[in-house]
């Protein structure tokens, strides 16, 4: 998956940038934060493990 999709994915959720981590970029919904890695092409696997993670906090 594209890191421009799941960002805009995340942003329709909800969510928002916190700030930038080491490798990564930590994105919060006000309770929850999530490290997003900073490659262009994010793994299908880790992206639907975040989607999930994303999707479990709705309600």
């Amino acid at each position: 998956m594209k890191r421009k999709k799941l960002k805009k994915t995340l942003i329709k959720r909800g969510w928002w940038f916190l700030r930038y981590g080491g490798k990564h970029d930590i994105w919060t919904d006000g309770n929850r934060q999530e490290p997003i890695p900073r490659h262009t092409e994010i793994n299908d696997k880790l992206a639907r493990s975040i989607l999930r993670k994303v999707k479990k906090g709705r309600r």
